[in-house]
């Protein structure tokens, strides 16, 4: 098992904001790659249903960071198992 750490550290809120939007749209855009190459319908459903929950969880995100003042700790890290 290996681990990458893709953020680490505290960010002002626009920025905090600003990664975790680009992150999400990079995941965002590649499921809708996938839809447009997919003839599956089940696959297709299940990535509309993805992009569904990212948008639902980016906005949940957002509105929780809206409560905050200063500065917004992120973390995220990629296990590869």
């Amino acid at each position: 098992m290996s681990l990458m750490n893709l953020i680490s550290g505290q960010f002002p809120k626009e920025d905090a904001l600003d990664i975790l939007t680009r992150m999400v749209h990079a995941k965002i855009s590649y499921h809708e790659q996938k839809i447009h190459g997919s003839l599956n319908e089940e696959d297709i459903k299940m990535r509309e249903n993805r992009i569904k929950q990212l948008q639902k969880d980016l906005y949940d995100c957002r509105r929780e960071m809206d409560q905050k003042e200063g500065m917004i700790r992120l973390s995220a890290q990629l296990e590869l198992a």
